[in-house]
């Protein structure tokens, strides 16, 4: 895991005692769930959240509950988790009269988890105002953020909005770009050019969107509310259709290269994760790229320095990856491609850029 300083975190608690790993619950004073949330099946066509694990896990700290624990939802869950789980204990016996429940969503960008659990500022909805004050006691004993009180609906659109609103930005960008690729301009220098207005801030484009937050929460408001969402259901469209588009471009170079060659092309594809720095290949729009061109008429080479090794490609030294690739495809902006590009003469290489890194 590329994560700074978790290493010697887990290290120092597991060696002191405070940190303990079991396979069932045991008795605490505060439950937290963090579990995934994914998408499962579709209903007239839109992606349905899966809220199953949260179920089987509140299930699960039923039996343990006291008098004065907290239960803490922070899975970002559709709007109404929160209260359908309250119902579940209250199906299971638990006064939950006795017991906090609150959802407070995690806020942390995958490689500064460390620094932003601590800094950012948390928001604690409660399923009762003194459920609300419980748990922001609990937060403040470690966050430096401020921790803002509301109700538990507030709580749970407040972090299907924030990721909604990056995806819908992001979906402006892609579409910008295919647009720039269309019309024969250079988006990179595009956006630098309209990013100086004082109020214009444009996103840099990319293979889509990935991960297990951004590429998915936004489809839990669509659910929940298809009438109402269409912007940002046309925003989840567009991401996803970059993709696809980005899988065409390539088809095409590789095409053209074998008829020019008379031979399969050796194509480079640099990067797999979702985003720059990270090792999480999670829904990562990179890599179904990569699979895709690995069942093109070519020879592939594959560079993800942020991991060993993976199941369905050996990966590559990045520079030998260069050396004998004819076509350079930059899917993602690590840092150690940067200073390759920079290192380097592109000059005579035939190159596709889709990630802002020329």
């Amino acid at each position: 895991i590329v994560e700074p300083d978790l290493d010697a975190f887990v290290r120092s608690a597991v060696s002191s005692g405070k940190l303990k790993a079991q396979t069932e619950p045991a008795n605490a004073d505060i439950f937290m769930v963090c579990v995934p949330t994914p998408l499962s099946g579709k209903r007239d066509g839109i992606p349905q959240p899966d809220i199953s694990y949260v179920e089987a896990a509140v299930k699960s700290v039923a039996p343990y509950l006291k008098s004065g624990n907290s239960v803490i939802l922070e899975s970002t869950s559709p709007v109404g988790t929160t209260a359908a789980m309250t119902q579940v204990l209250i199906g299971l016996g638990v006064d939950i009269s006795k017991i906090h429940i609150a959802y407070c969503p995690e806020r942390v960008l995958p490689g500064k988890i460390m620094t932003e659990l601590v800094e950012n500022d948390r928001v604690v909805g409660g399923i009762t105002p003194s459920a609300s004050e419980a748990v922001s006691e609990f937060y403040k004993t470690f966050v430096r953020g401020e921790v803002i009180q509301t109700d538990a609906p507030t709580a749970e659109m407040c972090k299907l909005a924030e990721n909604s609103y990056r995806d819908v930005n992001i979906a402006y960008a892609n579409e910008l770009s295919l647009i720039c690729a269309n019309a024969g301009i250079n988006v990179t220098k595009l956006i630098e050019l309209a990013n100086r207005h004082p109020r214009v801030n444009i996103l840099t484009p990319g293979v889509g969107v990935g991960g297990h937050c951004i590429a998915v929460d936004p489809w839990f408001v669509v659910a929940n509310d298809p009438k109402h969402s269409r912007l940002i259901h046309t925003a989840r469209n567009v991401n996803d259709y970059k993709t696809e588009w980005v899988i065409a471009q390539v088809a095409d170079q590789i095409k053209a290269l074998q008829a020019s060659l008379n031979r399969k092309p050796t194509v480079a594809c640099f990067g797999l994760a979702f985003k720059p720095d990270i090792d999480d290949l999670r829904e990562s729009p990179a890599r179904l790229v990569a699979e895709k061109i690995a069942k093109m008429e070519c020879e592939l080479m594959v560079v993800e320095p942020n991991i060993q090794a993976h199941d369905s490609f050996t990966l590559c030294d990045p520079v030998k990856a260069y050396d004998s690739a004819d076509l350079l495809v930059f899917l993602v902006k690590h840092r150690q491609f940067i200073d390759l590009v920079k290192r380097t003469d592109l000059s005579g290489k035939k190159v596709l850029d889709y990630c802002g890194i020329l």
